[in-house]
Parts: structure tokens; sequence; C-alpha cells
């Protein structure tokens, strides 16, 4: 029961900080806001508690599929003109395959070697499996048939949902929001939660947009009223410019020459010249110089900025633009030019993403969630410090006074993080207490054991803190375990509660052995008692 100075020292300390860092959570905002940025430190409110909104997005499985063929004529039509098989508009799309005809006294043999070459074993898991990306199948007649296979379809889902929910983070996050939850549910669906916006108009806005930019140049080999009869070349497409623009059509050549992948940075902005509002954008190392190259090689030619299938502007290259940088412009609105730049730094959704659920949580229901979580917490603290002070008298007295402390110090590591604090949440807190109490128990028990066996007041002491440790070690490491299960594979609520379950088992080692331990130690070199009062 011996204790150093230094040791009382740093676990008083230790306890100190912990729970100073659970003040400014029941301050006013003003005041907590002037003091220094490491001490601004308090527990976000999850939706459940503070309201906000919640968004269950679905990518569009269609649009995969159709880009996935798109994207196969486009490689068909590379193969046949690099290799010089024919004309490249032989391609063309058949529902969910493209056909290739092989022009008469072409080499069919040869063309179906280098379309064979597109197809590609399934990388990742399914790579044992000998799955390939394509079908490549001789209909005869000089007709070869291309078919993506279903697994690759499934995997491209897969990747566009993964890579939409970084995409949808970064926007989200964008908006200044404060501890969004973005996660895959099921296949292909992403759940959005964002604490505390109550009008998600703005957000949905944002995340509805695919927002893929591409700069491609006006096609003017063919009129766009010919085009629109027609008549449009098999390598061009039509597409209208944007409400500013008047709906225009433009004949539009389907190469990206410039993609919005290779920017690195856009910011809204407004134009010396007029005063209207603009989008800069700056391109990474590549993209420069392949912009650099287009400008320089179509000087006199009207180069396409494409937004969504949509012509934002198509500006004529006046001169080379060598520095790597641009501006989009397009009679924009602050919001509008704001907005644009956000989507173009959080990037492309490789998907369009429907919302399919939309709910707002008032913040009135969280609030009256917030009290009967702390009526809940309160009352079942009351009922176990009453049975702990009835069975134990002093002892249990001071356990009471560990599992508060207990509890403050699981709110001050959670304040610390800046974790988000849920319902759920407030149920694992609760819990702990029952758990931090329970080792207790095992302490007083065991002391009490010693103490019926006749040794003396401090060797009970010693005996019982001692032997009991390694039961308790035992027993919250194996909660722990679990916690961290539930926090890594669970989601939503579960994590919420995995997480003050999980902080909570380390307090509650921490104030049930060592800070239990150096009150009583206190009580013992103070008093010097002859008996237990157990």
């Amino acid at each position: 029961m011996y204790i150093t100075r230094w040791k009382s020292l740093g676990i008083l300390l230790t306890t100190i900080v912990v729970c100073f860092f659970t003040i400014p959570n029941f301050l006013p905002e003003r005041m907590v806001q002037s003091w220094p940025k490491w001490a601004q430190r308090q527990i976000v409110l999850g939706l459940d508690l503070q309201g906000g909104s919640h968004i269950l997005l679905e990518v569009d499985a269609k649009a995969v599929r159709k880009e996935k063929i798109e994207s196969l004529r486009d490689d068909v039509r590379r193969i046949v003109r690099e290799n010089r098989l024919g004309s490249p508009a032989a391609a063309t799309i058949r529902g969910e395959t493209v056909e290739y005809r092989v022009r008469d006294g072409g080499d069919r043999q040869l063309a179906l070697t280098k379309l064979r070459e597109l197809s590609q074993p399934l990388g990742g898991l399914l790579s044992a499996t000998g799955q390939r990306t394509l079908e490549v199948v001789d209909a005869g007649g000089g007709l070869i048939r291309l078919t993506p296979t279903e697994p690759a379809i499934i995997e491209r889902i897969r990747q566009a949902v993964d890579q939409s929910i970084q995409i949808v983070e970064r926007r989200v996050n964008e908006l200044g929001t404060v501890e969004p939850s973005i996660q895959r549910q099921g296949v292909d669906r992403i759940l959005v939660q964002v604490p505390g916006l109550q009008d998600p108009s703005r957000l949905k806005e944002l995340l509805g947009k695919t927002a893929k930019l591409t700069f491609r140049l006006v096609d003017q080999t063919t009129p766009v009223d010919q085009a629109q009869q027609g008549k449009a070349p098999a390598e061009s497409e039509i597409l209208m410019g944007s409400k500013s623009e008047g709906k225009t059509p433009y004949l539009i050549e389907r190469r990206i020459l410039v993609s919005g992948e290779d920017l690195t940075d856009a910011q809204p902005g407004f134009d010396q010249r007029n005063g209207e509002p603009i989008v800069t954008f700056r391109f990474n190392n590549n993209g420069a110089r392949r912009f650099a190259t287009v400008t320089q090689e179509n000087v006199g030619r009207p180069f396409a900025i494409v937004l969504d299938n949509e012509v934002i502007s198509a500006p004529v290259i006046r001169e080379p633009i060598l520095g790597g940088s641009g501006q989009i412009s397009g009679s924009f609105t602050v919001q509008g030019a704001n907005d644009l730049a956000i989507l173009l730094r959080a990037g492309a959704l490789p998907a369009p993403l429907e919302i399919i659920e939309e709910r707002t949580v008032g913040p009135g229901l969280g609030q009256d969630s917030i009290e009967k979580g702390i009526r809940a917490s309160w009352i079942g603290s009351v009922l176990v410090a009453l049975f702990m002070i009835a069975t134990y008298g002093l002892f249990g007295v001071i356990a009471s006074i560990a599992v508060t402390i207990n509890v403050v110090m699981i709110m001050g590591i959670l304040s610390l993080f800046g974790a988000t604090l849920t319902l759920p949440g407030i149920a694992g807190i609760v819990l702990t207490v029952g758990m931090a109490v329970d080792s207790n128990v095992l302490i007083y028990e065991r002391v009490r054991e010693e103490v019926r066996s006749g040794r003396s007041v401090i060797q009970s002491l010693d005996a019982g803190f001692t032997r009991a440790l390694a039961t308790i070690v035992d027993s919250n490491v194996t909660n722990f375990i679990a916690a961290a299960v539930l926090f890594f594979v669970g989601s939503g609520a579960v994590r919420g509660f995995a997480l003050t379950f999980g902080v909570g088992i380390i307090t509650t080692v921490f104030t049930a052995f060592t800070l239990t331990r150096l009150m009583i130690a206190a009580w013992f070199a103070w008093f010097r008692p002859r008996t237990i009062p157990i």
C-alpha cells in the first residue's frame, strides 16, 4: 500500500488534466473561444443528440454499366485506329455488347488478336478464380463481339462506391460541418449523416452533381444544324450549353484532351475586367503539359469546357496557355462559383448518386434524447452509489467518488479527441459505471477474505489490491477487445456505443485500481485504523 510521492503526484496530475478537458463542455461558447486553441476541446454531439440531416445515396449502377460499355467502345476504336484495321466508326454498341465488323479483305485474325488484348484478368481476390474483364467472341462473318463480364461490372460498381465515399467526404467537409458520418451501406449505397445541418438543400445539390470536368475541342467539320439531323461524325457528339449560354447546341469531339482529374486546385474569384464571379483553376505537371500542348496546336479553334455533359463556355484559343492555370467564366452567381470550386477541388464522382432516403432530425428531438440520457445516467449512478455505501460503508463512499471521477475522465478524453457522442454512447457510459463498481467489488471482497483469514489491516488491503489486479485486467482486456471489434466492424450507433465503452474500460482500470488505491492508502496513513470498516 506504500505509494511514493512522485507516483501520487503523477496519479493526481493525470486525473486533474484529463478532467480539465471536460470543463469547456459546460461553459458558454463565447467564453471558450477566448481560450487558447489547445484548450478549446469539446465533445461533438451526434445526429441523434443535436439534430441534423440523414441522407441515403445510391450509386447509379446503370450509369456505371453504360460508362463501362462506352469506354470499351472507345478502346476498340483506338485499337482499330492504331493498327489500321479499318474504320473506327465500325465499332458500335448493341445492348451491353460492343460489336466490330472487320472490313472486307481485312485481317480478321489480327483484329481478333489485338482486341483480345483488351481482356485482362480481374485483380484482387478474384484473380485466383481465372475471371477476366471481357469475353471476346468471333461471331463469324467478320463480326467480333466484346462483352464485359458480370464480375467485372460488379467490381467496377464496388470501386465506384469506394471512390464516391472519398469524394462525398471531401465535399461535405468543404461545407464546414463538424464530424459528418459517411459510410458504405450494402453493396451500392452510401449513408451520409451531418449533425447540426438543418437545411440539407445545398448539401443535396452538391452531392447530386457528378462534377466531371473535361476540356474538348469544338468540331467545326460539320455545321451543328446538320449534326442535329443525324449527320454528326462518329467521333463527335452534340452537347447543350448552360442556361447562361442560352442552351446553345455545340458539336463537341468525344476525345478528352485534358481531364478534371489533373486539377490540383480550384478557387472562386472575380474577373478583374468586369467584376463577374469566376472560378480559377490550376493543373498538376501532367495536366499543365497537356493543356499547353493542346493550346499550342489549336490556336484559333474553339475550346469547350464541359461539366457533366453541359458546355459551360467555348472560348476561342487566342494564344498558347503555358502556365498550367486558367479560369472558367459563365455568368456565375457568387454562390454558384463557390459551389463549382468545391466540386472541382473534391473531384468528380465516378457515377451519379441518387438520393433514395432523406430525413431531418430536429434539434428539439435531440435535446429530448439528451435529457433522457442524462436522467438515466443520474438514476443509474445514484442507485449504484447507494448500493455500494450500504454494502461497504466508507469504502463504498470511496468507490462512488472514484466512479464519479471515472465518468468525468471519460468525458475529458472524448473532449480531448473531439469525439462524437451519440445516444448509444451515453448507454456505454452508463454500462461503464456498473463495470467500474464491479472492479471495486472484486477488490473489496478480496480484502474481506484476507481479514477473515486473520491478516492485519495493512496486509489485507495490500493483498486485496494485488491479488484482484490480475482478475480486473483479464476481464477488462476481453471487454476492450469486444469494444474494439464493435468499433472497427460496426457502423453508426454501434460505433458510438463501442467508443464510450472502450474509453470507459481504460479509465475504469485507472480509477478502480490506481486512484482508489491512492485514496485508501491516504486514509490508512492519516487515521492508522486497527480494523477495516468493510
